[in-house]
């Protein structure tokens, strides 16, 4: 049988945020700006004849929580919707909040749990070296994955100092 031989080495690095990012509007708001001003100086690229975008969403999920309340405002239950986009999540949050026959089944009043929420967005780069690497973006960390170049690192990390969210 044949061994797998390692061919390269990518590295992973992630920042801990000191305080969850407080909410979806903040979230959202700080993905575009990565999108739209390109802090990282990542480059449009050509691959089987398609031009891409220096920096693209390449995956994202969404997950906003509900719980349920009796009378004494005990917690009777329990409920996340996984949303594939910002959009969808607010839609689907609206939903839970105000379905009635919900409320009945779970036995309570339905109450948002925001500080519970969950947000993800994983961006695609593609550095002017030609490497591409991945940028996650959650609540409570930023990871920098399937990078080679100590430039890249430092780059993410050095705009990742000047955005008070990101500390």
């Amino acid at each position: 049988m044949a061994d797998f031989v390692e061919t390269n080495n990518t590295k992973t690095a992630v920042r801990e945020l000191t305080a969850p990012i407080a909410d979806i509007s903040t979230f959202d708001a700080l993905i575009a700006s990565v999108l739209n001003d390109n802090p990282f100086g990542c480059v449009d690229y050509v691959e089987g004849g398609v031009t891409y975008d220096g920096v693209s969403r390449n995956r994202e999920s969404y997950t906003a929580k509900v719980i349920y309340e009796d009378i004494a405002a005990k917690t009777v239950g329990r409920i996340s919707a996984r949303a594939p986009s910002v959009a969808a999540f607010g839609s689907a949050a609206t939903e839970l909040m105000g379905n009635a026959a919900l409320e009945t089944a779970m036995g309570g009043d339905a109450v948002r749990d925001a500080e519970g929420d969950t947000y993800s967005c994983q961006l695609k780069c593609h550095d002017p070296s030609g490497e591409i690497y991945y940028v996650t973006f959650s609540r409570d960390a930023v990871r920098i994955t399937s990078y080679q170049s100590d430039t890249i690192r430092t780059t993410v990390e050095t705009w990742a100092d000047s955005v008070p969210t990101l500390a």
